[in-house]
């Protein structure tokens, strides 16, 4: 079956050479096979190309990718879910939460994020959930409630956008406070003076960090 091919390729693909540096890139937190993206990609595409086809969401494969002891593993069940994103429904978010909660750092997250944004585009009653999860304890969560309208541009639900950060004033998390600061300058490129304005109103309270990413792109 394609689930048992595409990891089975993927390992075949090992380079063991390449893996330490890999991993060396994300803190050694996550061992790796060193399959890099592009080749990684070119792997995956023909298996996913069959398995996006399918009328379901095959979460049985994203939870067997997402367990394997390697990096890639993970990167290869976000590859099977931006294929399938569009037939993701309410009911998939808690999964898409538990994926965002194992396994996590900033890789996954950001791109987990994405997928999340798009469904919450679609069920606009997902609102309240991306609220809720900007408010819990866990960081990555909350990292990916402030990533989550990142593609948005002038669709950004902006009351929501300033909520979500301003329940994240006040941190020294790094994670936290990049995200603010990379959320802002986004939708810099579709409201400066609206950026520019919450910069202003919030200055006390944002850290040098978020201030520096989100002013990148804005005039002096």
């Amino acid at each position: 079956m394609w689930q048992e091919e595409v990891l089975r390729d993927l390992e075949a693909a090992a380079n063991p050479d390449k893996a330490p540096a890999m991993a060396a890139y994300m803190k050694n937190q996550f061992d790796f096979l060193g399959v890099q993206t592009p080749q990684l990609k070119q792997i995956v595409r023909p298996h996913l190309s069959t398995a996006s086809q399918q009328p379901d969401i095959d979460w049985g494969f994203v939870w067997k990718a997402w367990e394997t002891p390697y990096r890639e593993g993970q990167y290869c069940a976000i590859n099977y879910l931006s294929r399938v994103a569009s037939r993701l429904n309410a009911d998939d978010l808690p999964a898409l939460k538990d994926l965002v909660s194992s396994k996590p750092w900033w890789d996954t997250v950001d791109s987990l994020s994405g997928i999340i944004g798009s469904l919450v585009l679609r069920v606009q009653p997902l609102k309240g959930a991306m609220l809720a999860w900007s408010r819990e304890d866990f960081l990555w969560v909350r990292r990916s409630a402030i990533l989550h309208q990142l593609s948005f541009k002038n669709q950004t639900d902006v009351p929501l956008l300033e909520e979500i950060i301003l329940n994240n004033l006040g941190t020294r998390e790094f994670f936290i406070n990049k995200a603010i600061g990379w959320s802002l300058r986004q939708y810099a490129y579709t409201d400066p003076l609206w950026v520019s304005q919450f910069l202003e109103n919030h200055r006390q309270q944002l850290s040098n960090l978020s201030v520096r990413e989100a002013s990148k792109h804005l005039k002096r």
